[in-house]
């Protein structure tokens, strides 16, 4: 029993003998690396990919020039190339004048009170420029005189005639054209004491004796012209 007991483990030993020398042939090769002098640490080179969506991708904006824009008044031209700029302050004109008060009230009243004392150039301070002018005769047909016509700017009358004196310059007779106004009307805010006379075209020429005041009328009964001297 001691033989066969001996010649079974011989034949382990040698077995177990050349797996060593396999296993140093190894270590010593680098192939194989023993537990003993492996790493216990895991390799930190690690990448991890998370799901999820991409980040948006936001487009550049372009810058933008800003616009030049070349700005003029309209009551002043462009100072030309080369030019000292002109910081004057732009004055525009009102849209309406100033007017005193007792000739907005009545511009007829108003200019015969200046009857000897105004020139063209004082109505043209108040009325600007004249609408068109014709001269004035007297009895014997001769010019003595100029009528200047001029827009009402308190818009009462249709139009303001000024008669002035050709040898003075001065004011000396005042007629206005009404919009509407009739003899009737007349009568009631003068009276009627007046001097009748006809006119042509059957026109009457009516004349207060307590006023300065003349009236003109056509056939109807409507008033034409106001003449106040």
């Amino acid at each position: 029993m001691k033989w066969f007991a001996i010649a079974f483990v011989l034949p382990a030993i040698q077995l177990a003998a050349q797996d060593n020398a396999r296993a140093d042939r190894l270590v010593a090769d680098g192939t194989v690396r023993p537990p003993v002098l492996r790493d216990a640490d895991p390799n930190d080179s690690l990448v991890l990919t998370l799901p999820g969506a991409a980040a948006p991708v936001v487009p550049k904006t372009p810058p933008v020039e800003s616009a030049k824009v070349a700005v003029h008044t309209p009551d002043r031209p462009a100072n030309p190339a080369g030019a000292e700029p002109d910081h004057r302050p732009v004055l525009r004109r009102a849209p309406r004048p100033v007017l005193p008060a007792e000739f907005e009230k009545d511009a007829a009243a108003f200019c015969q009170k200046l009857i000897g004392a105004w020139t063209e150039p004082d109505a043209y301070n108040l009325f600007g420029e004249p609408l068109r002018r014709r001269p004035s005769v007297g009895e014997d047909g001769a010019e003595n005189g100029r009528v200047v016509a001029y827009a009402d700017p308190t818009g009462r009358y249709r139009e303001v005639e000024l008669d002035f004196a050709k040898e003075t310059g001065a004011l000396r007779t005042v007629f206005v054209y009404p919009w509407k106004l009739t003899w009737e009307q007349c009568r009631r805010q003068w009276g009627g004491n007046v001097q009748s006379t006809t006119a042509n075209k059957g026109r009457r020429f009516y004349s207060y004796v307590d006023r300065r005041l003349d009236v003109l009328v056509d056939p109807g009964g409507n008033v034409i012209s106001l003449g106040l001297y």
